[in-house]
């Protein structure tokens, strides 16, 4: 039977360019969005732009720009992401400067407040403008940020609102405890319980409008606009129509979390305090990914070492990027990219295994005229893997890799069997017969295909429809 499905990424800051951590990010919950629609799901797949906060704001200034002028130019690079990295369709694009997520935003700041977990006070507090969060003295390493150490910690000392985040350990706890899967992997959920547990500290949830203007207003005072966290993370629900369009609301929510390992605390652990706060079910469930290092370093500007999607795709292709991202790099933990390891990952399983095999079996059919008649037409069914349930289970756990592995096991015994077969030896009704064995085997391969690598499944299958098969262009050509 059918189901209602809803997934989301993180919503990016604008104030870079795309780099390939986020790609990682969209590519792994675009694979799981077609994955579903494959099973006949209605699915709603959601992305977007985090369009406010102090980085924003003083970015473009640095630049001189308007900041709408300078999220707008910004977000037009997220939104090219649906082409660069062949992604689905149905996504939807939310902008957090939107009207309806802007009003949605307010809406739900008046539902925490209204359940006496908003209140205001004099506070100072070290912050960093990197995370757009505070940071207790035991985060920082020699006074620094870990995550961003070229930036100076600053030091906030004015009146803030803040949310009752104490009041919801409890709560979280036994939210935790009645979903033992709440968080994957569960190495990440071991880590926020344990943060959970040793008690939680109520967070400011606004900045005064004269320091920092660019921000969604607070209800009823003018003087603050919303802490940029309190208010992009309410995008989860403003996107399906929350709070004017409830039937698209009760639709599809609770939702898939797709999400960072810097972004562990604040989805499952201060979203979901918000939502019961606002009296809204939590999320259905958080899925975190490690970050991409660059030769084993962390990527960063100054290093030089940020890798641009848009400069892999625009020489080797959208699903060579998009293999590498899923088979390559861990789908829970760190991984590396560096451009000599995806050459030769390139080189060896997708020009010498998925596209020599292509070839291969396509020069053999037509060189002996295998002809599938109007009723013999060749069928597309399960791969095996996917019969005994490995293949299927590795992607609704997410492990991406893992379901790329039992493809490519069958690519590698297809080829197995080819040679032990030598089809190219012989000639006549049993040959055809043996290739006829071999285009079925393909087509399924291609099926199984499609949530991973869509361009290239696409063209096997349209090249192995029949009647006939001809050869083609390589699917990959071999890289010198």
């Amino acid at each position: 039977m059918a189901k209602n499905r809803y997934l989301t990424t993180t919503l990016p800051y604008v104030n870079a360019a795309p780099h390939i951590g986020f790609a990682l990010e969209i590519v792994q919950a675009d694979t799981v969005n077609r994955y579903w629609k494959m099973l006949g799901d209605d699915v709603f797949f959601n992305t977007g732009t985090d369009e406010h906060g102090l980085k924003i704001h003083r970015k473009a200034q640095d630049e001189k720009k308007e900041t709408q002028a300078y999220v707008d130019e910004y977000a037009s690079k997220f939104k090219d992401l649906k082409h660069i990295l062949g992604l689905s369709g149905n996504i939807h694009f939310i902008r957090t400067t939107d009207t309806h997520h802007k009003a949605a935003a307010q809406e739900f700041w008046k539902r925490c407040a209204a359940n006496d977990d908003i209140y205001k006070k004099l506070y100072e507090v070290k912050y960093c403008v990197g995370c757009e969060l505070e940071k207790t003295e035991s985060e920082l390493v020699d006074g620094k940020c870990p995550i961003h150490p070229s930036l100076e910690i600053e030091i906030i000392n004015e009146e803030n609102y803040f949310f009752r985040f104490s009041k919801y350990q409890q709560p979280v706890l036994e939210l935790y405890e009645k979903h033992p899967d709440f968080v994957i992997p569960n190495f990440r959920f071991n880590e926020i319980k344990v943060f959970v547990k040793n008690g939680l500290e109520d967070f400011s949830i606004s900045r005064l409008k004269k320091k920092m203007p660019w921000g969604v207003p607070v209800p009823g005072d003018d003087d603050h606009v919303m802490y940029v966290w309190f208010d992009a993370l309410v995008n989860y629900i403003s996107a399906i129509g929350w709070p004017t369009d409830m039937e698209k609301f009760r639709k599809y929510w609770p939702v898939i979390q797709f999400a960072g390992k810097d972004n562990l605390r604040q989805q499952s652990a201060m979203w979901q305090a918000m939502l019961m706060s606002a009296g809204i079910e939590p999320s259905k469930q958080i899925v975190i990914h490690g970050f991409i290092t660059s030769d084993g370093q962390k990527m960063s500007k100054s290093l030089g070492n940020v890798v641009n999607p848009l400069d892999i795709v625009e020489q080797y292709g959208t699903d060579a990027l998009r293999y590498y991202l899923l088979r390559e790099i861990p789908s829970f933990d760190d991984g590396d990219f560096t451009l000599r390891r995806f050459k030769e990952v390139y080189n060896a399983d997708l020009a010498n295994g998925l596209g020599n095999l292509v070839a291969r079996v396509a020069k053999l059919c037509e060189k002996n005229d295998v002809i599938f008649s109007e009723n013999n037409r060749p069928t597309i069914e399960p791969s095996q893997s996917l019969k005994q349930g490995g293949f299927q289970e590795h992607l609704e756990r997410f492990e991406f890799n893992l379901a790329l592995e039992e493809i490519w096991r069958d690519i590698k015994d297809m080829d197995v069997r080819i040679n032990h077969d030598k089809p190219w030896k012989d000639s006549g009704e049993g040959v055809k017969q043996i290739l006829k064995e071999y285009v079925r085997r393909i087509n399924n391969i291609a099926h199984d295909l499609q949530p991973f690598l869509p361009e290239t499944a696409e063209k096997i299958l349209k090249q192995f429809k029949g009647p006939t098969i001809k050869s083609d262009k390589p699917l990959f050509p071999r890289l010198i």
